[in-house]
């Protein structure tokens, strides 16, 4: 009968080259996300999630279920700790930056005092097009918070405090700026009257129920609740049929969107999400 041979793990601070920690009789099964767990004995502040492991200083953090064996190390195995800093759940994260919306432009539609001038503190539009701008603002980050509660799945448990600041200073500050000039006592409807409303509103529901649509079929392609996905094909639904012409349709419905509230608005803020709507697209 064959000895298993443990293995001993030396870890260092990646920045300061200090030894953190030195962990004997390793089992050669575990994983990194195991060896994460030790040290989180040893340091309870650095709770795994905001650990990285490397085999090299600088080089590319280790995942959790890589196996210590398989590592192009010898039975003693030195790594190097960064530490991520605070870490946050997407489910928090995705809270956050999208309430802040809602109840952002909610306070310029009703045009709570000190925001425009004081006689126009609760009173609201005559056009419309205002009610039916803010009707859809709110649409669609409710729909938004709904997809994060039952639809979506992450690859990453959490994302970094300092990262969810900068996102959550772009949600809440774009919907604050489109919505002071929606709001506006002064804000006039699009050129087009009715018919450019009802269009892009028409427009606007497509790209939502595009969106929906693809989020769904994204989040049915992972097996079973692993790690594993499958590729994303067309299904009998027509909101996936642009599965044939790009990769992330959820994105080009977001763009359509968006293009579509600025039209029915006649307001260029809302095309200023764009921008936006593709670096996230990349970052997820």
């Amino acid at each position: 009968m064959s000895r298993t041979t443990f293995f001993e793990v030396v870890i260092f601070d990646a920045k300061t080259r200090e030894q953190l920690c030195f962990l004997d009789k390793v089992d050669p099964h575990s994983t990194i996300g195991d060896i994460k767990n030790l040290l989180y004995k040893s340091y309870p502040h650095w709770y795994p999630a905001r650990q990285a492991l490397r085999l090299d200083p600088k080089g590319k953090p280790l995942r959790d279920d890589e196996i210590l064996q398989s590592l192009p190390v010898g039975t003693t195995a030195t790594m190097y700790f960064k530490d991520l800093g605070p870490q946050l759940g997407w489910t928090t994260v995705f809270f956050a930056e999208y309430i802040g919306p809602l109840l952002t432009y909610f306070l310029f539609y009703f045009r709570v005092p000190y925001i425009y001038s004081h006689r126009y503190a609760f009173t609201s539009s005559p056009h419309p097009v205002v009610s039916l701008a803010c009707v859809c603002h709110t649409f669609h980050y409710v729909k938004r918070l709904i997809e994060t509660i039952f639809v979506h799945r992450f690859s990453h448990g959490t994302m970094p405090l300092r990262t969810i600041v900068k996102n959550c200073a772009y949600y809440w500050g774009f919907s604050a700026w489109l919505a002071y000039h929606i709001n506006h006592p002064l804000y006039t409807p699009p050129s087009y009257g009715e018919l450019q409303v009802n269009y892009a509103v028409v427009l606007f529901m497509i790209c939502e129920m595009g969106n929906f649509s693809i989020n769904l079929s994204l989040s049915n392609i992972r097996v079973d609740g692993s790690r594993g996905r499958r590729f994303p094909v067309p299904t009998k639904n027509p909101f996936t049929w642009l599965f044939f012409f790009v990769s992330c349709p959820n994105y080009t419905y977001e763009v359509g969107a968006w293009v579509s509230f600025s039209i029915m608005t006649q307001c260029l803020p809302g095309t200023y999400c764009l921008q936006y709507t593709h670096y996230w697209g990349s970052f997820r």
